[in-house]
Formats: C-alpha cells, sequence, structure tokens
C-alpha cells in the first residue's frame, strides 16, 4: 500500500510540477518536493532529483535550438563548487533551519531583481547562481531560482532550454555528488524512474499554457513561480 500511495501521490504532484516546469522552465521542484517530503522522506532528495535530469530532455527535445550555451560555462563552475556545500549542509545542518534560509535568500533575491531595471548576467552573476543552485538543489532539492531570475527577461524558449541544460548537468552533478557521499540510496533513484511516466505527460499536457505565456507573459508566470517556491519552503518549515 505505500508504493500504491507514492505512485498516485508522488505522481499527481510530479505531473503537476511537470507542467509547470513544461511551461515556465521550472516548477517540478516547487510542486513535487514538499509533499514528496512530507510524506515519503525516506525518498529525498533523491527521487526529485532523478526526475530533475529526465524532465529537461523533454524541453530539449522541442527547443534546443533556443539554448543560451554562452555563459553557462561559469553558471556550471558555480554548482561544481555549490554542490558538496549542498550535500555537507543535508548531512549537518537542521533540515528546518536549512530550509528557511533557502527561503528567505530567494525571497530577498526575487525582491532584488524585480524591482531592479535589468538583472545583469555575466561571469559573476552567473558563478554565484549557480553555485547557489548547487547548494540548494543538492540539500533540497530545488534549485531552479537563482538562475531563474537571471533569465526572466528573455523569451520562453530561450528561458525553458537553456534552463534545461542547466538542469540536466546540475543534476547529474548532485546525484554524483551525493551518492559519492553515500547519501543516495538506490531506492531514492527507483523512486524516481516510477514518476517519469507522470513527468511526461504533464509536459505534454503544458502545451497550451506555453503557448499562453509565450504571448508576453512568462516573466510574470516566472516571477511567481520563484516566489512561491520560496514560500513553500519557509512555511514546509515552520509548520
Amino acid at each position: 500500500m505505500p508504493h500504491l500511495e507514492f505512485l498516485l501521490v508522488g505522481g499527481l504532484a510530479a505531473l503537476a510540477g511537470a507542467i509547470v516546469q513544461g511551461s515556465v522552465g521550472l516548477g517540478v521542484g516547487l510542486v513535487a518536493t514538499p509533499i514528496v517530503t512530507m510524506l515519503f522522506p525516506s525518498l529525498m532528495p533523491g527521487a526529485i532529483l532523478t526526475v530533475a535530469l529526465v524532465l529537461p530532455f523533454a524541453t530539449l527535445a522541442q527547443e534546443v535550438r533556443h539554448a543560451e550555451l554562452r555563459g553557462l560555462g561559469w553558471a556550471f563552475g558555480g554548482r561544481v563548487a555549490g554542490t558538496p556545500l549542498g550535500a555537507w549542509l543535508v548531512a549537518a545542518a537542521p533540515g528546518r533551519v536549512l530550509g528557511i534560509v533557502i527561503g528567505v535568500v530567494v525571497l530577498a533575491a526575487l525582491a532584488l531583481t524585480t524591482w531592479s531595471r535589468e538583472v545583469p548576467r555575466n561571469r559573476r552573476t552567473l558563478a554565484a547562481a549557480g553555485a547557489i543552485s548547487g547548494a540548494t538543489s543538492t540539500a533540497s532539492g530545488i534549485g531552479g531560482p537563482p538562475m531563474a531570475l537571471l533569465y526572466q527577461r528573455e523569451s520562453g524558449p530561450r528561458v525553458r532550454a537553456t534552463l534545461a541544460v542547466f538542469f540536466i548537468a546540475g543534476a547529474l552533478l548532485s546525484l554524483g555528488t551525493l551518492a559519492a557521499a553515500g547519501r543516495l540510496p538506490g531506492r531514492q533513484v527507483v523512486a524516481g524512474l516510477e514518476l517519469i511516466p507522470f513527468v511526461l505527460a504533464g509536459f505534454l499536457a503544458a502545451g497550451p499554457l506555453r503557448r499562453y505565456l509565450d504571448a508576453g507573459r512568462l516573466r510574470v508566470a516566472l516571477l511567481v513561480v520563484v516566489g512561491a517556491s520560496a514560500l513553500m519552503l519557509i512555511v514546509r518549515n515552520l509548520i
């Protein structure tokens, strides 16, 4: 029964998260992570990281030509530096404190970038966003907001494809680091693979929403998703 419950509840969460990510560029961690963490904590963070590895391939299958690879090397370098920190935090920091701190940092970055005329995207900001993303993704399964904020003024296809490339490399790095640290039980990876049919169904269902948001509405939707991810992290760890 617990396994069937995971497929039903976790599958619906992954389906909803894939609809959000398939249209905005991120979101599967936002939607699925709190639910899986609360109900099936022994399957985190490996289950969602596995999903986060597979889903971006669906995006790239449609929009790979829009990916902006220039500059992502700096973001990857930051992610390499930040991922071990995330693995250490998983082992050393109290889970509730960690979640609240991550949520506050994301909200602060959201406020700063929302009210600025333009978010600078250079070597320093890309490396910093990559490092924060590596730490928060490995520690909590939610690592998209820092990079999403840097690309918030780009077109929908550019945002989704660029984030997809970053998420694939980042998920591989986080999974590998957790495995090397002995923090990735095989059952977590298997659980993530079992959610893949729900994720692919959600991505297909996101098609109409993608077209709607691409008509000049993506930035607002992206900022809402980022803010919601931070608030859910904070509330989840306060309750």
